[in-house]
């Protein structure tokens, strides 16, 4: 019996990635296709598996959430996202709030459920998915300008801990009716604050034990951090704050600085991400039964489309009343508000609490976040370009060297590219007088790599690939009128 599991489980995974170059192919975001994997795959589908276990699926839910923010936390770039931090969080928490009362509202009146019941299910689609987001615009080859790309990556990343707060206190509002609305504010403030502070700290904890401890073999690396996720998820959690929040900041804050072996770390957490989104939306395509959904399709269309053209639009203006950025961006950020996981996650919650209207909120919230998906989803790339906030992706060069940054050493690598008209141009590395803690570690010329030394002539449109501390390599920069690269791919 064993072997049939493990042959079903590696045939799953197998499929997974297949499905995966079906959506770079295509546009397709791969959370539509791996929910309607696990919906072929249920009692309802081809497989024939049965499965209506709400409290494995929070289960698997939350811990999924938790790897998937913190690896997402990993990989955010803090000075990339510092300038859009006010829009960011104004999104990630007045707009989460407007999104479920407008919504809550309409839901209420059109469906006939309480003002409560119509509140809980506003909160329920209330945050967003910006992995999906992305992943459509890198199978079309395009990127964002401006400040949209880190705004919409910290947003979606910031911005479950309010759906969650939001969905956990209504559902106390509704069994406990003598609870007091007003008692949630003072558990939101107590869950953000504790929420941020032990994340920041626990962030700090990460760095320190990573750099320090020394361990005798790198395996042993991305066993210390996983169980320092999970112990700041369960401290804050048993304190009364938002885990999910604490964990995502203890990966910003991680990757702030420099650590031992970051980058297979940083790949680690990746990979063990895809599984955890892989596992978490194919639990969630196996607990829906598709047969449940056609009674409510007509409610479904109305609130994804209010949801869509109304609420999300009404939220982003709002929200960024003190932004200055312009109609064309503020309008596609309104676009962009897929819903991913966490809506569907967050719908097992009322299952658990047996709510008269259980059932029908989770069938209602899995539908919005098909249609979400598939209608916003697959449109994106056209409405970028129509609205002019797209750019070409421009491939990073993948160099043949890979820098562990250890204790004592305060350098990293960094692209230094060469403008044509460049006062560098026709000049030996001897004679542009570097700073002594400034050293070229390859020249990329064309497609070809050339190990530097003093007498080696660069030439226009030549990269170089520098190991420096930012004191020099601005220095640098400055004094040949240069703009700095990014970061070496990984």
């Amino acid at each position: 019996m064993n072997e049939y599991v493990l042959i079903g489980v590696s045939l799953l995974l197998l499929i997974s990635v297949l499905v995966s170059k079906i959506s770079d192919r295509f546009g397709v975001p791969t959370l539509l296709l791996f929910l309607v994997l696990g919906m072929l795959a249920g009692s309802d589908g081809l497989g024939g598996i049965y499965f209506d276990d709400p409290a494995l699926a929070q289960l698997i839910g939350i811990i999924s959430l938790i790897l998937i923010l913190f690896s997402g936390g990993l990989d955010t770039e803090w000075r990339e996202v510092r300038p859009v931090l006010k829009e960011s969080l104004l999104l990630a928490t007045l707009g989460v709030f407007i999104t479920a009362i407008v919504v809550g509202l309409f839901v209420s009146l059109v469906l006939g459920f309480s003002t409560l019941e119509g509140l809980l299910l506003g909160s329920i689609v209330s945050s967003t998915d910006a992995a999906a987001v992305f992943s459509v615009l890198r199978a079309k080859g395009i990127s964002l300008r401006g400040k949209l790309k880190p705004l919409l990556e910290l947003e979606s990343g910031s911005n479950d801990p309010m759906a969650i707060f939001l969905t956990v206190g209504l559902i106390q509002l509704i069994t406990q009716p003598g609870s007091s609305g007003f008692s949630l504010i003072g558990m939101f403030v107590q869950q953000m604050l504790i929420g941020a502070a032990i994340g920041y700290g626990m962030g700090r904890v990460m760095l320190f034990l990573v750099n320090r401890l020394k361990l005798g073999y790198e395996g042993l690396y991305p066993v210390l951090t996983l169980s320092l996720v999970f112990l700041t998820f369960g401290l804050t959690d048993l304190i009364g704050g938002s885990g999910f929040l604490a964990v995502y900041l203890a990966g910003i804050v991680l990757r702030s600085q420099d650590f031992i072996h970051q980058k297979s770390l940083m790949r680690f957490h990746d990979g063990l991400a895809w599984i955890m989104q892989i596992t978490v939306f194919f639990t969630l395509g196996l607990l829906v039964f598709p047969t449940r959904l056609v009674p409510i399709i007509g409610a479904g269309l109305l609130i994804a489309g209010w949801l869509m053209f109304v609420a999300r639009p009404v939220s982003v203006f709002i929200g960024l009343l003190p932004s200055k950025l312009g109609w064309n961006e503020k309008t596609f950020i309104s676009w962009v508000g897929l819903r991913g996981a966490a809506p569907v996650i967050l719908a097992t919650f009322p299952l658990i609490a047996r709510l008269d209207q259980a059932n029908q909120i989770f069938n209602i919230v899995f539908f919005v976040v098909l249609t979400s998906v598939l209608l916003q989803g697959t449109s994106l790339p056209r409405i970028a370009r129509w609205l002019k906030v797209d750019a070409p992706i421009i491939p990073k060069r993948v160099y043949p060297i890979e820098y562990v940054p250890v204790g004592g050493l305060k350098g990293e690598l960094k692209e230094l590219p060469i403008p044509a008209d460049s006062s560098m141009n026709g000049k030996a590395i001897f004679e542009l007088g570097l700073p002594p803690d400034f050293l070229v570690v390859l020249i990329a010329r064309d497609n070809d790599f050339i190990l530097p030394s003093g007498g080696i002539v660069l030439q226009g449109k030549d990269t170089l690939l520098v190991l420096a501390d930012n004191k020099s390599f601005d220095e640098v920069v400055k004094k040949f009128n240069l703009e700095a690269g990014e970061k070496p791919a990984d």
